[in-house]
């Protein structure tokens, strides 16, 4: 009966903040669509997100996709099979590798600034003190970065991703292994698909919103001064992080289940 209490504490716990992250977010989901509306907050958190987290993207995804190519040419060479080089990097940067590192790397960096900034306002009341002058925390704190974060990792980061990461398998390929550069652009163009690009954008859009919801709900529910800021930065981080593989799986079996 103890080993079921147990189980019975962990599937309540669960479900306990399920319903209360749900709650928070259709509560910043709705402040959204309402005025009053804070466009100079909205702009900073834009290029907070998208326009600094731009070259740690670049990098990482540039050298995975010459990564990716690396290992695609000599397992491909066992098979006679290295025309498959660009039609495989493209859509595996595209469709899974380019919105999935994005993701994970946003949320490392974003998630955890908005739980840090978000959780020392709350602990130095600072979040009390903008209720008591009559301005709503929802709207002037939560609402912006959660928009913020749903407009720039799609529309700015993962496309940056994607073309990076393209790009570093083809600058490898046509300079180390041999391939030609017509015919490899050739054959990229040829197999990208407009389904896999919005299946990349997608992705990008719902990670951005878990990142925000995440590294908001977190921060805006510490408790217990500095250690309590770097657990909620902590948690911000891990659960972003799962939403992201969780969601990835969720949008892949959408678009090409069938």
């Amino acid at each position: 009966m103890n080993f079921l209490a147990v189980i019975g504490r962990i599937v309540f716990s669960f479900l306990d903040a399920a319903g209360r992250i749900g709650i928070f977010a259709v509560t910043a989901f709705s402040h959204m669509l309402t005025p009053p509306y804070y466009p100079r907050e909205l702009f900073k958190q834009m290029m907070n997100i998208g326009y600094y987290s731009l070259p740690v993207v670049g990098l990482t995804t540039l050298f995975t996709g010459a990564a990716l190519a690396v290992n695609i040419s000599e397992g491909s060479s066992r098979f006679n099979a290295e025309s498959t080089l660009p039609i495989i990097v493209v859509i595996g940067i595209v469709r899974e590798l380019g919105p999935t590192l994005c993701g994970l790397i946003v949320a490392g960096r974003v998630s955890a600034a908005m739980a840090a900034e978000l959780g020392t306002m709350r602990v130095t009341e600072q979040i009390d003190a903008l209720t008591t002058l009559s301005t709503d925390p929802f709207k002037y704190l939560i609402a912006p970065r959660i928009l913020a974060t749903i407009i720039m990792v799609p529309l700015m980061l993962v496309v940056v991703a994607d073309t990076i990461g393209v790009m570093g398998g083809y600058l490898l390929a046509t300079s180390k292994l041999g391939y030609n550069s017509g015919n490899y652009m050739k054959a990229t163009m040829d197999f990208l698909e407009v389904i896999d690009v919005a299946a990349s954008l997608t992705k990008g859009a719902v990670f951005g919103f878990f990142i925000a919801l995440m590294g908001c709900y977190h921060g805006f529910n510490t408790r217990g001064g500095a250690q309590g800021v770097g657990i909620a930065t902590t948690n911000a981080v891990v659960s972003a992080c799962i939403m992201i593989l969780l969601s990835n799986y969720v949008v892949t079996e959408m678009f090409f289940s069938s």
